[in-house]
């Protein structure tokens, strides 16, 4: 059985693309770090063993050179919000250089069929990626559970929530996120990876059960109809949440959960131990 041993990872910044260049050293395979020549994560240790190399990823010439040279397999995206328009020349690169497998940054809620935001952004560049004939894999976590606290206002004092809070969501810590995606990369044959979607869920809480835990704290939680000002993104997301869209089981072309759904993917990391909320925010 042949596997995938050489990958290239572009957005490695310390959140979760540096955690998964991390777990995929770990794990023997031969890793390069695109990063752009403004950057100030390639001095982290996650790097530590891979090799890194600078470009313009407008340079589609120059990337696919470079991917060309380490004679890269597979390529990981996990460039953040504002910077997926880049995605776009990258995977032109990848075509150029023969890559046969690329990861778009999903990392979070499930974007097949979504209807607005960032939903439509990544399921256009997922086409796209069907367009040029470079299969793709795609990876839904729900919120990353280092994320809560700010999604929530813990940094005011209070733990805020917007609605009724009662509603279920997926949450994954980064270590296992990262975890999970090497491990897949590194273990399955390419044909259970082509054009393929995992959907994992390390838990599946609300925030009135996280809330719960704050409380244990000595943290007082508030139901609120609005956030503070300056929370645009949390209020967003608290908004999708109290309607169920916070699940990796979330289904955009039904426009309902299946609960069953969110850890289908679970099983391909067999005795692993997913971290818990109140073990990784130590509450």
């Amino acid at each position: 059985m042949s596997l995938y041993t050489s990958f290239a990872v572009a957005g490695a910044g310390p959140t979760i693309g540096g955690r998964i260049v991390k777990a995929l050293l770990e794990r023997g395979a031969s890793v390069v770090v695109l990063a752009r020549p403004s950057s100030t994560s390639i001095s982290s240790p996650l790097l530590e063993g891979a090799k890194i190399v600078t470009a313009d990823y407008a340079d589609v010439k120059a990337v696919a050179s470079v991917l060309r040279e380490h004679k890269v397999e597979v390529l990981v995206s996990a460039l953040a919000y504002g910077a997926l328009p880049s995605q776009s020349p990258i995977a032109d690169a990848a075509k150029e250089a023969g890559v046969k497998l690329f990861v778009p940054s999903e990392f979070g809620l499930p974007t097949e069929g979504g209807k607005g935001g960032h939903l439509v952004i990544k399921s256009q560049f997922a086409d796209y990626l069907k367009s040029l004939g470079i299969p793709s894999l795609r990876f839904y976590t729900g919120i990353f559970m280092e994320f809560i606290p700010q999604f929530t206002g813990v940094e005011t004092g209070k733990f805020l929530i917007l609605g009724k809070g009662d509603a279920f969501f997926s949450t994954t810590a980064l270590d296992d996120v990262a975890g999970f995606t090497a491990q897949v990369l590194t273990s399955l044959p390419p044909a259970k990876l082509h054009d393929a979607t995992f959907r994992i869920e390390g838990e599946r809480t609300s925030f009135n059960k996280v809330g719960a835990l704050y409380a244990s704290k000595n943290i007082s939680v508030e139901h609120v109809t609005s956030l503070p000002e300056g929370y645009v993104k949390e209020t967003l997301l608290q908004g999708l949440f109290e309607q169920g869209r916070g699940s990796s089981g979330w289904d955009n072309y039904a426009d309902q959960d299946i609960p069953e759904n969110a850890y289908s993917g679970n099983a391909a990391w067999p005795g692993h131990q997913w971290k818990s909320v109140k073990e990784v925010l130590e509450l």
